[in-house]
């Protein structure tokens, strides 16, 4: 171990910290599973760090439940269900999660709705029934409510068969 003692060490474990989340936002439970599986004791450096961290903005469970929630509702479709495993996944609080996807997550029906519109085309070929199972299957796996991604489905596909 280097000279210096705990302030070397304190270093490595802010280093280390600030590597985590130079490739990508973390809530921090994530950070600190990280922290203690390099090595790192909890009670004198993963805790303080991760106050140090807090204070100085650069660990924020809201703001990351909401860039999460962001991504996934936009440009990804996700249903609810989906963005509250991948929130809780990564340690965010129960009532964190919750404000962040009553607050984003409002229009679920419409964001299905949009999915299945867009994949539908490319089930043109297949019977009906088929394509049902199919457009709705993929519904479900993005993370929608059985009865939301049926119905989604078949709106879609009733549109399919009007053009």
């Amino acid at each position: 171990m280097p000279a210096g003692g705990s302030g070397s060490k304190r270093k490595d474990v802010h280093e280390r910290a600030l590597g985590l989340l130079a490739v990508r936002a973390r809530s921090r439970r994530e950070l600190e599973r990280r922290l203690l599986q390099a090595g790192f004791d909890r009670d004198e450096e993963v805790d303080p760090e991760l106050q140090r961290l807090e204070r100085v903005g650069l660990i924020d469970d809201e703001a990351f439940a909401q860039a999460v929630a962001e991504q996934a509702f936009g440009p990804r479709r996700e249903g609810r269900r989906a963005v509250a495993a991948r929130l809780f996944a990564a340690g965010v609080s129960r009532e964190t999660a919750e404000a962040v996807l009553d607050a984003g997550g409002a229009d679920e029906e419409a964001r299905a709705f949009g999915l299945a519109s867009q994949r539908v085309t490319r089930l043109a070929g297949l019977p009906r029934e088929k394509a049902f199972q199919r457009l709705s299957g993929l519904l479900m796996r993005r993370g929608y409510a059985p009865d939301v991604a049926r119905g989604a489905a078949l709106r879609a596909l009733d549109l399919q068969v009007d053009a």
